[in-house]
């Protein structure tokens, strides 16, 4: 048997440097877009970015820089062309038509893998309504054509454009797709209520920062964890016993950056889990070097899905890969991320701020025990609570 290998793509991507986002910031987005593309199974091969007041309304990039980035696509072959933010249909519109190749921003790629990781019927439909609400204003005349296997009497009326008939489509689709997700949203509300006994923990934090690696630590259960951004989506729960204290622990799907605002939508339900926790374990990935701005982003979506007000409690993941590069006697610039050491980086404001706070590695199994026993701790303090006259705290459970 013949075996075929996936098609792959090589791609540029384009991102812009304002005012208000400096140079070593846009390239740190491009290095998420960058990895973001590996995810979704591409390859990058080159970055464009231009210096700009704001993004240009027709064409995101100025004349020039559009000339050159044809001039580099035409030379090499490229396949893709990717953009850090989201892009008008307008854009759109004007960017295929300079450029001759496809196009997509930052929210359609997330929307891809989004599609390539759902397993579940639920995560699949939730991920079909946010790809669907964002294409509608997207379609063009040289849109591949949806599939038209609904056919039916009168779905193209005399003289009707074919675009119309995909928009027609996408809109029936859109409404059949809100009516699954409410018949299952009424069956997880109903599981939901059949577990408000028990204490319920869940774990948030940006993609790819080991949520998923403790989850299968602390239930003792096999969650599919990789290296890769968004490599879960569906919320998982499992019930834990720690120091005879059981709870319900939840792992939920990984916030980043720029976060297409159809799929929070879309993901509401799911992310029902987080606004319905006793207690938020917020995990951040120490190593990476804007772990500040990924603490910043995560509790901005807690802010949008209405979970800002929960207790919540940081753990400072992957302190086996925080790199410390010690500075020169006489280097008089500002003190980085890289030049802190750990030891600093615990006495800092951040770990002051959300104490208690701890420094863990997921994958070395550093500090798991101190991990646990605040974990055992904190919900034994919400069973008291809870249930005052029960003497040990223990009441409700099964």
């Amino acid at each position: 048997m013949i075996e075929i290998k996936p098609l792959t793509e090589t791609a540029i991507l384009i991102g812009i440097s304002t005012p208000g986002q400096d140079l070593r910031t846009t390239e740190e987005h491009l290095d998420e877009l960058a990895f973001l593309l590996d995810t979704a199974g591409g390859i990058p091969s080159k970055r464009f970015i231009q210096r700009l007041e704001m993004a240009d309304p027709r064409t995101f990039v100025g004349r020039g820089k559009l000339a050159e980035i044809k001039g580099y696509i035409k030379e090499n072959g490229i396949d893709l062309a990717v953009f850090d933010d989201e892009l008008s249909p307008a854009q759109f519109r004007n960017i295929e038509r300079e450029l001759e190749c496809r196009i997509i921003d930052r929210n359609n790629l997330i929307l891809d893998i989004f599609a390539r990781r759902a397993q579940t019927s639920y995560a699949r439909t939730q991920v079909e309504l946010a790809q669907c609400e964002y294409l509608l204003p997207r379609l063009t005349r040289r849109w591949t054509h949806l599939e038209k296997q609904r056919g039916g009497i009168g779905l193209r009326g005399p003289g009707e454009q074919e675009i119309e008939t995909d928009r027609r489509y996408l809109r029936w689709r859109i409404s059949l797709l809100k009516q699954e997700l409410k018949s299952i949203d009424r069956q997880q509300s109903t599981q939901r209520k059949n577990r408000r006994h028990l204490v319920r923990v869940a774990l948030v934090g940006y993609t790819n920062v080991g949520k998923s690696t403790i989850m299968n630590m602390l239930s003792k259960s096999n969650v599919f964890a990789e290296n890769k951004l968004f490599a879960t989506l569906d919320t998982t729960v499992r019930k834990v016993v720690i120091d005879d204290q059981p709870f319900l622990l939840s792992d939920t799907v990984g916030f980043i950056r720029k976060l297409p605002h159809t799929l929070i939508e879309s993901f509401k339900s799911t992310l029902d889990e987080v606004r319905e926790a006793d207690i938020l374990l917020h995990i951040v990935d120490i190593s990476h070097p804007d772990f500040e701005e990924q603490v910043h982003v995560v509790r901005q979506t807690l802010v949008e899905i209405g979970a800002a007000d929960k207790p919540t409690r940081m753990v400072f993941n992957k302190i086996d890969a925080y790199k410390y590069v010690e500075k020169e006697a006489d280097d008089l610039t500002p003190p980085t991320e890289e030049n802190v050491t750990l030891e600093e980086l615990r006495k800092s404001w951040m770990a002051k701020e959300n104490e208690p706070s701890l420094f863990i590695s997921a994958k070395e199994r550093t500090n798991l025990a101190q991990l646990r026993a605040m974990v055992a701790s904190e919900v034994r303090n919400i069973r008291i609570r809870r249930y005052p006259f029960s003497g040990n705290g223990n009441a409700g459970i099964d």
